[in-house]
């Protein structure tokens, strides 16, 4: 308890709100700056293949940083939000797609949304909104339980709704694809959403909110006898963080223009969760770091799954390697980096522990030479 209290006394009261939010804000302005440097370069110089990889890939990164948002900082483990992923992307689908397609697709839909069609931008927000409200419901049941139970919740999560989106066949077309979704969305506006969830991320872990959210973690009990209101924070975090995730989907749908319920499964659970371990869940660089680190590999193990040759040796298709590879990658970082490649730092604090490292071997060998 000791080590609750000492941590949620230095963390919240340790720097002034005004000094503690310019910080913050210059974490998140590393971020951006990086992420857009990367992704303007892609759509400047990159062939539609490359820039094609690069939309998902920045739609996976705003999914592991909804994902970071609540489970990087409330460390529960979340394996539903690919559900609210989902959500978004599917009542995109609903609200834009034009009313002449929907006649086709879905003419029996209730609540007269077979007729309803409204512009690209604010079928985005409703979405968003509704997918919001679902976490705020979810979310007030998820955050009476701890542990292993709420990781189970979150699976009963996921796999509702994808029940729910296969058998109301009426509204969501089931397991057939739901195709005519205007695709009025490229990478540039990709990045944009991704830079705007960067920040939004960065400062609400910075965050009073955000540091108690944390500092508590280990032991919501300890936490509680503190004052702190565990519940509350738990569920912020899981609202914002659905917000965030549903926000992933509905660009998904803007920008592929179809989808399908079983590309928002287990896979893509799994996946965007790998993501997060890789990187380091417990900060928003490391988000990025994973999704980088496992987009880059899985695109080079699918070139080799599919076939190559090599010195004019040819090797043979090997299907399923890279799902193969994927749990290979998880295993040997959970083993040899089990906090992830950023363990928990963000990129400007991995800058100053680079900094403060080269200067102190630099003083040593300084030293180290005059004694000779």
């Amino acid at each position: 308890m000791n080590t609750i209290v000492y941590g949620i006394r230095q963390r919240t009261a340790g720097l002034g709100l005004d000094e503690r939010l310019a910080g913050n804000l210059k974490g998140a302005a590393w971020l951006v700056i990086i992420a857009s440097a990367i992704g303007l370069a892609i759509l400047a110089f990159g062939s539609p293949f490359i820039i094609r990889l690069a939309a998902a890939a920045y739609i996976n990164l705003i999914a592991v940083v909804g994902l970071q948002i609540f489970m990087g900082n409330a460390n529960v483990v979340n394996i539903g939000h690919a559900g609210f992923m989902a959500l978004g992307a599917y009542f995109t689908a609903v609200f834009a797609t034009p009313v002449m397609i929907k006649a086709t697709l879905i003419p029996n839909a209730p609540f007269g949304l077979a007729g309803v069609e409204l512009a690209a931008i604010y079928a985005f927000i409703l979405s968003i909104a509704i997918t919001t409200l679902i976490g705020l419901i979810t979310g007030l049941v998820l955050v009476r339980l701890a542990g292993i139970a709420a990781t189970i919740l979150t699976i009963s999560i996921l796999v509702i709704v994808q029940g729910v989106l296969v058998t109301w066949t009426d509204l969501f077309r089931g397991a057939q694809a739901f195709f005519g979704i205007p695709k009025v969305v490229g990478l540039g506006g990709i990045i944009l959403a991704t830079a705007v969830v960067l920040v939004i991320a960065r400062l609400f872990k910075g965050s009073r909110a955000g540091v108690q959210l944390r500092a508590s973690a280990t032991d919501p009990v300890a936490a509680e006898a503190m004052g702190v209101d565990v519940r509350r924070l738990r569920l912020v975090a899981w609202v914002l963080g659905s917000a965030v995730v549903g926000c992933a989907g509905a660009l998904y749908a803007l920008y592929a223009g179809t989808i399908n319920a079983r590309a928002f499964y287990f896979h893509t659970a799994f996946l965007t969760l790998a993501m997060a371990i890789v990187g380091g869940m417990r900060s928003v660089t490391g988000a990025m770091v994973g999704v980088a680190l496992l987009t880059v590999l899985l695109e080079l193990i699918r070139i080799v799954e599919g076939g190559i040759t090599v010195l004019g040796i040819a090797f043979p298709e090997m299907l399923g390697l890279s799902g193969l590879m994927l749990g290979v990658v998880i295993v040997v970082v959970m083993c040899f980096r089990p906090d992830g490649f950023m363990g928990g730092y963000e990129v400007e604090e991995a800058v100053a522990a680079l900094r403060a490292r080269l200067s102190s071997r630099r003083r040593a060998a300084v030293a180290g030479e005059g004694t000779r």
